[in-house]
């Protein structure tokens, strides 16, 4: 069997290796009792320290993938290890793609032409995460964990800096005010999901009108959260001495806020907020953009109907 490395890859060279090797043995490429190339070989080949060689190889020895014979050198063991519970969803995997390759290599594809194939079907999968596009870190992590509290699908979030041209097994979602910027990174003709924000009068109205005399906080870590609160509450009746900011980014910002009647606050600074507190979560994104990332969700976990 022939090894090989990818330099450049995300994936570390030890890794590889290692990957290597069990697909090998899971492809039967590799037979029981074979002597694997010696470090210092491999070392030489791939123009690497030995230590990179021999952290792969005490690593599938401890995976029981191998074995080490004194004066000897590396052996594929008589028998594949046992699969425990904690390993087997990425060994299974491991065994489905060796023998995809090992079919492949029967039927004389080339590795190329099954390259292609592989990425054509990969496109075709619909997407099995949210990928929420946006600058601003407070603000995302605070959309992020809103939508997470929504759905099932798994919620991965980036900056505009770091997103990916093409967002693999990710649905894009975005703000309004960030659409044309974030179509302008995607692919022509990309699907995106843009939300909208909840109204702050509607969301605030179980808490008005203003009880005469109540102090109330106002607290996150988001500095536009502080903002358009204090904007909206001065409006709805609360007098400016009645309420109480915090930063919630800042040292020792749940002082005071005890002695207050409630505190105004995002989804996330809620869960930190001293306990006894009564807090009023704002929630940022509408009724219509959860209940559109819900039923998203579930056309892609319907199974289409047969006819």
């Amino acid at each position: 069997m022939q090894f090989w490395v990818a330099r450049g890859s995300e994936v570390s060279i030890r890794e590889q290796l290692v990957t290597q090797v069990v697909l090998g043995i899971l492809s039967d490429d590799l037979a029981p009792g074979q002597r694997l190339p010696s470090t210092r070989e491999l070392a030489r080949r791939f123009h690497v320290h030995p230590n990179t060689i021999s952290a792969g190889y005490r690593q599938l020895e401890r995976e029981r993938w191998v074995e080490f014979r004194r004066g000897s050198g590396v052996y594929v063991r008589a028998s594949k290890p046992e699969i425990s519970a904690s390993l087997a969803p990425g060994l299974a995997l491991d065994q489905m793609i060796a023998r995809l390759f090992r079919s492949a290599r029967k039927l004389g594809v080339t590795l190329p032409v099954l390259r292609s194939r592989l990425r054509q079907w990969l496109e075709l999968q619909p997407p099995d995460h949210f990928l929420l596009i946006e600058p601003d870190e407070e603000l995302r992590r605070i959309l992020a964990a809103e939508i997470a509290r929504a759905v099932t699908f798994p919620v991965e979030s980036c900056g505009l800096e770091d997103c990916p041209r093409m967002p693999e097994g990710g649905m894009p979602v975005v703000l309004p005010n960030r659409e044309p910027k974030v179509r302008q990174l995607l692919p022509p003709g990309a699907e995106l999901i843009t939300l909208q924000v909840r109204s702050v009068p509607s969301s605030l109205a179980g808490c008005l009108p203003a009880p005469s005399g109540a102090l109330v906080g106002v607290a996150s870590r988001w500095p536009e959260f502080l903002k358009v609160a204090r904007i909206v509450l001065n409006a709805a009746g609360f007098h400016p001495d009645s309420l109480v900011f915090r930063d919630a980014r800042e040292p020792n910002w749940q002082r005071g806020l005890k002695q207050t009647a409630a505190v105004v606050c995002d989804l996330l600074t809620a869960a930190e907020l001293p306990a006894g507190c009564r807090a009023i979560p704002f929630a940022l994104l509408s009724e219509v953009s959860i209940a559109e990332l819900q039923h998203y969700e579930d056309v892609i976990n319907q199974p289409i109907a047969s006819s």
